[in-house]
């Protein structure tokens, strides 16, 4: 089989297209025929060794997969050789073939394509289990997406409507801030442009906003803070700009306001109940049509490296898809 390897850690342009053998699963997992894969940010850090946790070399890439059952281990009874499935691994998809744990493998809907079912498990699964299950977002509450045009940021401001928030996006271009407004955003800053602060509290009459979901880092972090509302939540999502802020902690004491962490993929991991019950509410929004991921572009598997770069240039709205 094909895949994308990387054998040391570096830029997207270290990454080779190379033979490895086939792939046999053990007991409890699956091994996929991968049609696509996802690309998230966090491939772009993983692959600098710069991420949460860093994979022993050489390693293939990717995590976000959608594919048809080639073998299932002895364990596995919900699915079958031949299911067109889609799932989380944390690393293997940029090949022609991935072993995906079974309890991260779902069965595909039958309305979604390879490409969309493999832009849906990171960026929904993520912004889902964050909204809901850790910032408790309330229908009539403000969320503050930053990032919002990103994989993430964009199913967050598509997730936070439906949820019945109010929901304001922050992005860097007027570009992007239109297709926020297309997946549901009531108001929006241009924070290139405009101070984010400022902005917050204008368009919330002084309140603020009551969640802040944050994939971004760096700079606008302490500014968004600032702007949140009295027992609002913070949630600490990612750092895409490349840079872990630091934050004065007498901010959420005046505020009574809270840090929240959100690590989506270890949570698919110690919880697959409950991930379960997301993400089969998610399918049935996704079938009813109230949910869809935005592609911004496909490529092929030895392209791999072009698009990693793309993504890392920031000027990605929505998702990057390799097709297999």
């Amino acid at each position: 089989m094909k895949a994308i390897r990387c054998k040391e850690f570096g830029p997207p342009s270290s990454l080779v297209l190379e033979e490895i053998p086939g792939l046999k699963p053990k007991a409890k997992e699956v091994v996929v025929q991968v049609k696509a894969c996802g690309i998230n940010f966090p491939d772009t850090l993983i692959i600098q060794g710069l991420y949460q946790f860093k994979p022993e070399l050489p390693f293939t890439p990717g995590s976000d997969i959608s594919g048809v059952v080639k073998e299932i281990g002895d364990e596995v009874k919900h699915l079958a050789v031949g299911d067109e499935v889609f799932g989380f691994v944390f690393s293997g998809g940029f090949a022609e073939e991935v072993v995906v744990p079974s309890n991260t493998c779902f069965l595909k809907s039958k309305k979604m394509n390879f490409p969309i079912a493999a832009s849906f498990m990171v960026a929904y699964g993520t912004s889902y289990h964050a909204l809901k299950d850790r910032a408790k977002l309330a229908k009539g509450e403000t969320l503050l997406v930053l990032g919002a045009s990103g994989g993430v940021g964009l199913a967050a401001v598509e997730l936070g409507k439906l949820m019945g928030a109010k929901v304001i996006a922050a992005a860097s271009t007027e570009e992007k801030l239109q297709l926020c407004r297309e997946y549901g955003a009531d108001q929006t800053i241009n924070y290139s442009k405009e101070d984010l602060k400022s902005e917050i509290k204008k368009l919330t009459d002084n309140k603020g906003a009551d969640v802040i979901y944050d994939p971004v880092g760096g700079e606008y972090t302490e500014a968004a803070f600032r702007g949140i509302a009295w027992e609002g939540r913070y949630l600490v999502v990612g750092f895409a700009s490349g840079t872990i802020p630091k934050m004065p902690l007498n901010l959420p004491l005046l505020k009574t306001a809270s840090i929240v962490g959100v690590f989506w993929g270890d949570f698919a991991m110690r919880n697959p109940k409950l991930n379960m019950e997301n993400t089969r509410t998610l399918m049935k929004w996704y079938d009813e049509g109230r949910v869809k991921p935005h592609i911004h572009k496909t490529y092929e598997l030895k392209e791999t490296p072009r698009a990693l770069e793309e993504i890392m240039n920031r000027k990605v709205r929505g998702k990057l898809v390799i097709e297999v």
